[in-house]
């Protein structure tokens, strides 16, 4: 090969180095123009939705007290996940005849997967009742005492 080709190839692979490099860091300045031209959308978006789950949180925790909602509020039982509130319909008067799970939700939104699952649950009758005993030697006044000072002897 003679000399003129390989300085040729050379200024060549030289020229395509420096375009990709100048290429490179004018596509990062673009870039980084256009995110910092859009981050305060992203920051408007980001407090609006967290507005609305806030807002969501607070009126399911506030519906039982509208006045259109069909059951008395001394009755009702926040619990927020999975579902917003149980029911428990005559606890009032000391004599529960029925138990409801209530989703509240507003505007256009849907059950989420989960809440599908235990609503699907419900409707196919898989609740039961447990009671769950704490062992007598736990609860007993002086083994507290020796396990809590079991504790912080080490």
């Amino acid at each position: 090969m003679e000399p003129n080709t390989i300085t040729i190839i050379i200024l060549l692979l030289l020229g395509m180095i420096i375009a990709y490099y100048i290429g490179s860091k004018v596509g990062h300045a673009k870039r980084e123009k256009y995110w910092i031209s859009e981050l305060p959308n992203h920051r408007k978006d980001a407090i609006l939705r967290s507005r609305a789950v806030i807002g969501g949180h607070f009126s399911e925790q506030l519906s039982p007290y509208l006045p259109n909602f069909p059951y008395n509020p001394n009755e009702c039982r926040f619990i927020g996940k999975p579902i917003d509130l149980i029911v428990f319909k005559g606890m009032d008067e000391k004599d529960i005849t029925e138990v409801k799970f209530i989703e509240i939700k507003s505007g256009g939104a849907k059950l989420s997967p989960v809440e599908k699952k235990l609503k699907e649950a419900i409707e196919n009758k898989k609740v039961s009742w447990e009671e769950y005993r704490i062992p007598k030697e736990i609860t007993d006044k002086g083994n507290i005492e020796d396990k809590t000072r079991d504790i912080i002897d080490g």
